[in-house]
C-alpha cells in the first residue's frame, strides 16, 4: 500500500508542474515541465533522505560526540532486527526527532538538541523506538518523499511568482495565460500542503507507536515523552520548514493556529491513551 501511494505521490506531483507549465508557458512549457517532474521524481525518490537532512539543517554526530544515543539506537536496532540507521542532530531547542530514508538500509534519525536535554532515557528510548518503528514498517519513504517534492513545489512557485513580476509568462503567438498563471501562482503552495497532508496517513502515527512500545519492551516511556514534547512544542518555537513538519514526532508548528488546522499528526491525547491501553 505504501508503494502505491509513493507512486500516486509522484503522478500527482507530475500532473501539477504539467498543467503550471502549460498555464504560464504553453504547451512548450508542459512538455519542458514534464521532464522537470520525471527528473524530480528520480531524484527525489533516490536523495530524499539527503533532501530532508538539508531542509532541516541537520548535521550527523558520531559515537565519541554521542556515546548514550548511539548505545541507545544499536540496543533498539537490534531488538528490531533492522541495521543501525546514521544518527543526526537537528539545530533546535525544541525536542524532537524524526526518520528518513527510502528503506532499512539507507535509514537515518535525527533528534533535536533538546531532546537529550528535556526528556530522561526512558522516554528518549521510546521515541527512539517511534523513529525505527517507521523504518522497520517501511513507511518512512513516503514522508521522505513527500516533504522533498512538497518543498520543491513550493520553492519553484516563489520562482514562478517573480517570473510573472518580470513579464516572463507566454509570448505574444501564444494564447493569453498571464491571470491564468498568476491564479496558479496563488494556489500552488495550498496545493504542496495538501500533497503532503493527503499523502501522509495519521494511522502511520498510531502504528509506528504500537510498534515502537513493543520495541523498547514498554510504552510508557514514549506516552511520558509524547506529553512532553506537546507541551515544549508550544513554548519553544522550531524554524522548521512546514513541508517537513510531518516527519517529526510531534508536530514541529504546533503552536501556530494554521498548524493546528492543517495537521498530519492524530492528537496526543489519543496517541498517549492508545499506548496506555497496552499496558
Amino acid at each position: 500500500m505504501n508503494t502505491l501511494k509513493v507512486w500516486l505521490l509522484m503522478g500527482a506531483l507530475s500532473i501539477i508542474l504539467v498543467l503550471m507549465g502549460n498555464a504560464i508557458f504553453g504547451q512548450s512549457g508542459a512538455m519542458l515541465f514534464f521532464l522537470i517532474a520525471m527528473a524530480m521524481n528520480f531524484f527525489s525518490y533516490f536523495y530524499s533522505d539527503k533532501i530532508a537532512i538539508k531542509m532541516t539543517r541537520s548535521y550527523p554526530v558520531s559515537q565519541g560526540e554521542a556515546p548514550e544515543l548511539y548505545d541507545i539506537v544499536q540496543r533498539l536496532s537490534r531488538r528490531a532486527g533492522i541495521p543501525m540507521p546514521k544518527l543526526y542532530v537537528t539545530p533546535s531547542d525544541q525536542p524532537n526527532a524524526f526518520a528518513t530514508g527510502r528503506n532499512p538500509s539507507h535509514a537515518a534519525v535525527a533528534v533535536t538538541e533538546g531532546l537529550m536535554r528535556l526528556l530522561n532515557r526512558s522516554e528518549v528510548e521510546g521515541v527512539l523506538a517511534h523513529e525505527l518503528a517507521h523504518i522497520k514498517n517501511r513507511d518512512v519513504l513516503l514522508g521522505t518523499i513527500a516533504a522533498a517534492l512538497a518543498g520543491a513545489i513550493t520553492m519553484m512557485a516563489n520562482a514562478f511568482q517573480w517570473a510573472l513580476i518580470f513579464g516572463m509568462g507566454r509570448g505574444e503567438d501564444e494564447e493569453g495565460g498571464g491571470m491564468l498563471g498568476g491564479l496558479v501562482m496563488a494556489i500552488i503552495a495550498p496545493i504542496a500542503a495538501m500533497i503532503v497532508q493527503m499523502a501522509i496517513s495519521r494511522s502511520r502515527e498510531y502504528m509506528a507507536d504500537a510498534t515502537g512500545a513493543r520495541i523498547a519492551g514498554s510504552p510508557d516511556g514514549l506516552a511520558n515523552a509524547l506529553l512532553k514534547l506537546e507541551s515544549a512544542a508550544h513554548r519553544i518555537p522550531m524554524q522548521a520548514n512546514p513541508a517537513t513538519s510531518h516527519l517529526f514526532i510531534v508536530n514541529p508548528l504546533s503552536g501556530a493556529s494554521v498548524a493546528r488546522l492543517f495537521s498530519t499528526h492524530p492528537p496526543i491525547q489519543d496517541r498517549v491513551a492508545r499506548l496506555k491501553g497496552m499496558r
